[in-house]
């Protein structure tokens, strides 16, 4: 019988077998490197930007897809009513879409993002703390109160994880909200995260 699709075969030992796709001036390859014995899917040329690989254990990466993990890397004190959560530290940005305590999504799409943030000396006079996540398109919100707490706390944590819509060039940033009470609370430094990354 005939073969639905042709076999392609190299004779040498060491080198790369390659498909190439053009059409309206797009270049596409997909080929098998030698080298590190992956089945990758390249934009342009085998020597070019690779943007899936699919390795010898069946593992499959895409080094260009969105994902970031940035942290805090200073002490942020005496928080007041409204905080934008200030990230110095960038842990990875695997597409550079982060920068200035923001992420900016490339393509439309959906997206995980996660938030954890350390409070230290929460004022048990203040009625409530606020931690968001907001998109371009919405914001997302968890709260704790202090009413119930006797005295103030030397620390707490917080966490918002979110599973957003954003369209291509739409913004996503945290954000921490005291309700009365002293502005006494610090966010500690090396201890808060903002993390996310594309999911389909």
């Amino acid at each position: 019988s005939t073969a639905l699709f042709p076999t392609f075969t190299t004779t040498s030992a060491t080198s790369d077998v390659a498909i190439n796709l053009v059409a309206n001036s797009n270049n596409y390859t997909l080929g098998y490197d030698y080298s590190s014995n992956a089945l990758k899917v390249v934009r342009g040329t085998m020597s070019s930007t690779t943007g899936l690989i699919i390795d010898s254990t069946g593992a499959v990466t895409m080094p260009y897809q969105p994902a970031f993990n940035a942290m805090s890397n200073a002490i942020q004190s005496n928080i007041g009513a409204t905080n934008t959560v200030v990230f110095g530290l960038e842990t990875f940005d695997q597409n550079n879409d982060f920068s200035a305590n923001t992420f900016t999504a490339p393509v439309t799409g959906k997206y995980l993002l996660n938030t954890i943030i350390r409070l230290d000396n929460l004022d048990s006079a203040s009625n409530y703390y606020r931690l968001y996540i907001k998109t371009s398109n919405r914001t997302y919100m968890t709260i704790w109160s202090m009413k119930r707490m006797a005295g103030d706390i030397t620390y707490w944590s917080m966490q918002n994880t979110v599973f957003a819509d954003m369209d291509a060039g739409d913004t996503a940033y945290v954000e921490i909200h005291q309700s009365a009470g002293n502005a006494q609370t610090d966010l500690a430094s090396a201890q808060c995260y903002f993390q996310g990354y594309l999911v389909c």
